[in-house]
Parts: C-alpha cells; sequence; structure tokens
C-alpha cells in the first residue's frame, strides 16, 4: 500500500464536506494515511472558524471533527522535530505548519496530499 501524508485541508475538504472532498477521498483509497499530530489542531481550527460564520451548525461541525479524529478512521499519527521543521520552512519559505507536513512526507518518503496550492507547490520543489 502506498503512503500518503495528509494536510488539515485535504481532510477538511472530506470532514466538512467541502467540494473537492470526494477528489481528496479517492487519491487517499487504498493508501496509509499519516499525519504529523499537529493536524488534529488544524482541524480544530478549521472547525472554530466555521463555527463562527454559522454558529448554528456548531453540533453537526463538531461532530463532523470528531468524526474525522476518530481513532478507527485509521490515520497514522507522527511527532515531528521542532528544530527539523523550523529548517524547513527556512528553506522552502513556507511557515512551520506547513513545513511539518512537507517534512513528515519527505521523512517517510511519501506524497503529500494537500488542497493548499502554495504548498503543493513547495512541497513538489522540496523533492525535485
Amino acid at each position: 500500500m502506498t503512503r500518503v501524508v495528509v494536510d488539515a485541508s485535504a481532510i477538511a475538504a472530506i470532514a466538512f464536506g467541502e467540494p473537492r472532498g470526494g477528489v481528496v477521498a479517492a487519491k487517499l483509497d487504498h493508501a496509509v494515511v499519516c499525519a504529523p499530530t499537529l493536524l488534529a489542531f488544524e482541524l480544530a481550527n478549521v472547525a472554530w472558524t466555521k463555527i463562527r460564520r454559522r454558529p448554528a451548525d456548531a453540533s453537526a461541525i463538531l461532530a463532523a471533527l470528531a468524526a474525522a479524529l476518530d481513532e478507527n478512521v485509521g490515520i497514522e499519527w507522527y511527532e515531528v522535530k521542532a528544530v527539523d521543521v523550523a529548517t524547513v520552512a527556512l528553506a522552502i519559505g513556507c511557515t512551520a505548519y506547513d513545513a511539518a507536513y512537507v517534512w513528515l512526507a519527505g521523512s517517510l518518503g511519501a506524497d503529500l496530499i494537500t488542497e493548499d496550492g502554495r504548498l503543493a507547490q513547495l512541497a513538489a520543489a522540496a523533492t525535485a
């Protein structure tokens, strides 16, 4: 099975029923899905933002968050080292948050699945 690293934009697309959720889900089909533990907090922030915009949907949004992070979903969680992440961030010109995904993908020899176009470009350039 192919191993992939997912970022918050990819999982949020699936979890919150965003238009490209199906496309992302297809990319994850038959893959071992990996992520830094940071993903949980970034998804919580996405949920917070959505709830602020649509308070009436708070219960559904929190339920979607819980489902996305449920241990039965099968994400393999990894701790990343801050110094390594900072080094990558400086090298490719992105935030440490984004660099955590790039570093993990590189360390695992995995593709990065993201809906963030800029991050996808930076990650591709880093591995070229």
